[in-house]
């Protein structure tokens, strides 16, 4: 492995700005109606002197990091400002230079452990670096004048053996061999309180844009599908049948996974919930749709579940149980077979486990181990595009994406910053119903433009417009 570029890491600076949802999102044991997202600007310098900026943004969800109930939303967001202010501290408490996975390698256990004396859980103190390492990387793709995908390809960070996780995978071989596509297949989220025909809506939001899912299908064309189920088999599968319902209209194949979202207490509730989906006649299709369940069993029992004596008939696999560097590792051996990727946990944490499903399946006969793409209601901006520049380049050919659906494109963000975007991704943006948005043709999304100068982004929010983070 050729050494990667070493810098020292000078400035940090955080942001965050309000996001209002146009519709309510039910996920697990929240309906969000507005939520603050976080910014990181990080500025880099080389040995030669050259100094560059890089930034991140990402939603601090609640709900989704610390499941406590006795916690408020703004709990839960002052959660996220402390975990990701403990991330400043330590990436600028060390002045010495490193490579961009050497700074992250350097600071990954301590983090987690000051995180741990405050309670914090490891999926929560991943918040913090998370957005911090992506500002990092951007800042070095702009330095070197190289994109996001040519510098992960080439190894540029200098993943590998810096982090014992990281050890005994040829990193080197594993990034070479990636390959980012020209576009990929939106999966659209139906949520647990999601309108599916028109007699459900009770408060239409009446803007121009999609509320139904009759009408996202209208107007997108979607053929991928994360539908939401609570817990509850009679009522989840009542709400299966509306939706497919709709969904069997369709010719042409679709494709559907069931997201848990950790509202059973053991395999046996989802392997009755997948029995009785098999057993319903209204169902059949939708059965036969339905590619993999998202982590159905609550994260404090789910790694400590066996999978393999239950017949759920379909792979699982883990979401809010990937807190450490190894929850994939743990869960492999409990019978799951993938696990999602998410730029909120980490970048290079989706790498490791893309390269450990690589490693895996080369050992049998048949493809095993895979990853799936999940959204947290990533924005229009820099969060979108660097989610999105990241799951392409991991040969992931669909991906969620709701932040388009529950939000109103950047029409709540300044006009130049809205064109900006749009001049700069082309492809991947437009101007509808008074404000730049994601562009979906026929269920996808156009990717090419991702292959800039930097990660994943020419162009650059409006710092000037937002506050400091906690301020």
């Amino acid at each position: 492995m050729a050494e990667a570029p070493r810098f020292a890491i000078r400035e940090i600076a955080l942001f965050e700005r309000p996001v209002v949802l146009r519709l309510p999102f039910r996920f697990g044991v929240v309906t969000l109606t507005e939520c603050p997202q976080a910014f990181a600007r990080a500025r880099i310098e080389l040995a030669d002197g050259r100094s560059a900026w890089g930034a991140a943004a990402e939603l601090m969800a609640p709900k989704w990091f610390d499941k406590n109930l006795a916690l408020s939303n703004e709990d839960n967001f002052d959660q996220l400002r402390r975990v990701t202010a403990l991330a400043r501290e330590a990436y600028l408490g060390d002045a010495s230079a490193a490579g961009a996975f050497g700074h992250f390698a350097r600071h990954h256990e301590a983090h987690r452990q000051a995180c741990e004396k405050l309670g914090f859980n490891p999926l929560l103190a991943s918040y913090g670096p998370a957005l911090i390492d992506r500002a990092v990387l951007d800042a070095l793709c702009r330095a070197l004048g190289m994109s996001f995908q040519a510098a992960i390809r080439g190894n540029v960070p200098g993943i590998g053996p810096a982090h014992p996780t990281f050890a005994g995978l040829d990193f080197d071989a594993f990034l070479a061999g990636l390959a980012p596509a020209a576009g990929i297949e939106v999966r659209h989220t139906v949520g647990m309180v999601d309108a599916i025909g028109a007699a459900d809506l009770k408060a239409p939001a009446a803007d121009g844009l999609p509320e139904t899912l009759e009408q996202v299908i209208q107007r997108y064309g979607h053929r991928y599908f994360k539908l939401k189920v609570g817990g509850r088999i009679d009522e989840d599968l009542a709400r299966l049948e509306a939706i497919a319902a709709v969904l069997d209209r369709a010719a042409a194949p679709y494709f559907a996974s069931l997201d848990g979202n950790e509202q059973y207490a053991d395999a046996a509730g989802i392997a009755e919930l997948l029995a009785r989906i098999r057993e319903t006649p209204a169902l059949t299709r939708l059965h036969e749709a339905i590619l993999f369940v998202e982590q159905p069993i609550a994260r404090k029992l789910a790694l400590d579940v066996d999978l393999r004596g239950t017949d759920i008939g379909k792979p699982v696999i883990i979401d809010e149980s990937d807190g450490e560097l190894d929850s994939f590792v743990q869960a492999r051996a409990r019978g799951y077979a993938g696990v999602s990727s998410k730029t909120c946990k980490g970048f290079y944490k989706s790498l490791l486990n893309a390269a450990r499903c690589a490693a895996w399946n080369a050992q049998g006969s048949q493809p095993r181990y895979f990853m799936s793409a999940e959204d947290l209601t990533t924005q229009a901006g820099l969060a979108v595009q660097q989610d999105l520049a990241l799951v392409d380049l991991l040969g992931i050919t669909h991906v969620e994406r709701n932040g388009h659906h529950y939000v109103d494109g950047m029409a709540a963000l300044p006009p130049a910053e809205q064109q900006a975007f749009l001049d700069a991704h082309g492809d991947l943006y437009e101007r509808s119903q008074g404000a730049v948005r994601l562009r979906i043709r026929d269920g996808r999304l156009a990717l090419g433009s991702l292959a800039c100068t930097g990660f994943a982004s020419a162009a650059m929010p409006d710092f000037d417009a937002m506050t400091p983070l906690g301020g």
